[in-house]
């Protein structure tokens, strides 16, 4: 598959201060990437390199194949860009904006009606096109900032917090309209919202003091999520270190009446045989539940052991 974006060996300098330090990665056709990042991560400044607002120290960035730096108008032509706050403006109605924004955009004249029709059906807006956006829902206002974006046809669209201050009703309609819009562009999606991540992406990354620290498929989170624990219940208070001497066990917590956390090998899970322990001498098993981690966890854990302190 062709990339539509391809980041190689990327790194931005503020002074002494390197804010993004050697990051590489691709999008493909079809792919939402969810972009991750604490405050002060180097997210942002990675997103205004990619979109053409801010130039790299040194590295790479090719937007269809067209190189940010050496050809920006025609890089930027093949991008579509939604900020966490919609650039629109309340006085007009969706019809004068959208036209409006095709001129920015450069369209032919002679294609511009097509063109604003075209976005307002992707965007659920042909029955609103002649109230004034200042009137609409800040749902309607974010599907008019979408519209915006995709206006011109490009082969890549950043939305930056696309669903941030909606209700949950909006939430759900931005995120199905998202994902419609993946299957024709290559989407990459700034989002603080980890469950977000999880329904609408395709693909997740994680960047910590200027770094990716994660890149991964959705499918391959679901199985990092997967337990490295499994929580015992017994009846009677058992040997421990009959339990510490299963094979895979790594260590034990006692959390007390009767409960305990067996930690165990990422390979494979020792639970038949802790069942088995349990039962054979007659401890009484009352629980065993594997333990999933969450999307939170996994987060916190990629990104925390680098300040303690915090």
């Amino acid at each position: 598959m062709t990339n539509l974006i391809q980041v190689d060996q990327l790194y931005r300098y503020y002074g002494d201060h390197c804010a993004v330090s050697n990051v590489s990665f691709t999008l493909e056709k079809g792919e939402i990437l969810g972009f991750l990042g604490p405050n002060g991560a180097g997210k942002s400044t990675t997103m205004q390199m990619i979109c053409g607002n801010l130039a790299p120290t040194s590295g790479q960035i090719l937007i269809n194949g067209i190189d940010i730096l050496d050809n920006p108008k025609e890089a930027k032509r093949e991008l579509g860009y939604l900020p966490e706050t919609p650039p629109v403006y309340r006085e007009l109605t969706p019809d004068e904006y959208l036209a409006y924004c095709a001129k920015l955009h450069q369209i032919p004249k002679s294609q511009i009606g097509q063109a604003v029709d075209n976005a307002k059906e992707r965007c659920g807006l042909t029955e609103v096109g002649d109230r004034l956006i200042g009137n609409l829902s800040k749902g309607y206002q974010q599907r008019v900032g979408i519209a915006q974006a995709i206006l011109h046809s490009p082969a890549v669209i950043v939305l930056d917090e696309p669903t941030v201050g909606l209700d949950p009703l909006q939430i759900r309609e931005i995120r199905e309209l998202v994902r419609e819009l993946g299957r024709e562009h290559g989407i990459i999606l700034s989002t603080h919202i980890l469950p977000e991540i999880q329904e609408v992406c395709t693909r997740v990354q994680i960047i910590h003091q200027g770094q990716l620290v994660l890149n991964d498929s959705i499918a391959g989170l679901e199985r990092n999520m997967r337990a490295l624990s499994v929580l015992l219940r017994t009846g009677q208070t058992p040997e421990l270190p009959r339990l510490q001497a299963i094979a895979g066990v790594q260590a034990i917590d006692a959390l007390g009446d009767g409960r305990y956390r067996i930690f165990h090998d990422q390979d494979a899970s020792p639970a038949c045989a802790i069942a088995e322990t349990v039962v054979s001498l007659g401890w009484g098993l009352l629980e065993l539940t594997p333990e999933r981690r969450s999307m939170e966890q996994i987060f916190i854990d990629t990104t925390q052991p680098a300040h303690p302190q915090e």
